[in-house]
């Protein structure tokens, strides 16, 4: 039996989770469900499509994801199921896909798939999950609607490369308060070109990287590429997010000298 993960924006105190679940369970009562995440800002996909392409890569192939984040279809942003190395993806292409996938999928189908109810506000509940439960059973996935060319594009923000400096974003906050920027440790290396640097933000610098939280003292700033490369400012035991400013969208810049 395929997993089927979910991700949403329906945090954990409404009843939005339990009755997802409950109706994959009615179809598939031996179902494995795995929860990716249900704490991303309400309609925020950029968060969302961070958390889930640091997830979804992980999962075996035959996985089924559901991600319901500002998942309301219009005729801009259909429903869609798509098929990507080997896993499946059910979501509204409001450019959420675009920014998690590097290249185009294999298969996107546009979903044409009946309600059982005549609501329009809770459509992983009526669409997304006959659908998960639809692929997770072994059915043709073609029966499900019309193929699509591509998908609705929205670009992520890139680091802006210079000579002598890059400028990057803060793009994420951990549950930590660590602050994830958008510089890749690539990006960084080709750049630097065995110069010293300094890391600047928000009337703050670091001059090294570390390669764990514990190199510096409880309470101190740090810099570390993470599990994912990326750039990272932390603080050792506290948050950086709030002692330090470091929110989504601060400017994070690496000098080299």
């Amino acid at each position: 039996m395929s997993i089927i993960t979910l991700t949403s924006d329906w945090g954990l105190k409404d009843h939005y989770l339990s009755v997802i679940k409950a109706s994959i369970y009615s179809q598939i009562p031996d179902a494995n469900i795995v929860d990716i995440s249900h704490l991303v800002p309400p309609y925020d996909i950029s968060q969302a499509s961070y958390i889930f392409k640091n997830a979804y890569t992980y999962f075996p192939e035959g996985t089924v994801h559901i991600i319901a984040v500002n998942s309301i279809a219009s005729i801009e942003c259909p429903h869609v199921l798509i098929k990507h190395k080997g896993q499946y993806f059910i979501g509204a292409d409001n450019g959420l896909f675009s920014l998690i996938f590097e290249e185009e999928p294999e298969l996107i189908i546009e979903l044409d798939v009946m309600q059982d109810t005549d609501y329009f506000t809770f459509p992983t509940r009526d669409i997304f999950v006959k659908v998960a439960c639809h692929v997770a059973k072994g059915k043709k996935i073609e029966e499900l609607g019309k193929p699509l060319k591509s998908l609705h594009i929205k670009m992520n923000y890139a680091p802006i490369v210079e000579e002598k400096r890059i400028r990057g974003l803060v793009v994420y906050n951990d549950i930590y308060g660590n602050a994830i920027t958008n510089i890749h440790e690539s990006v960084f290396k080709k750049v630097q070109k065995g110069r010293k640097f300094r890391i600047v933000f928000i009337h703050n610098e670091i001059t090294k990287l570390s390669s764990s939280y514990s190199d510096v003292a409880e309470g101190d700033i740090l810099a570390l590429f993470d599990s994912n490369g990326y750039l990272q400012i932390a603080m050792n035991q506290d948050e950086a997010r709030k002692l330090l400013g470091l929110k989504i969208d601060e400017n994070v810049y690496v000098e080299f000298s």
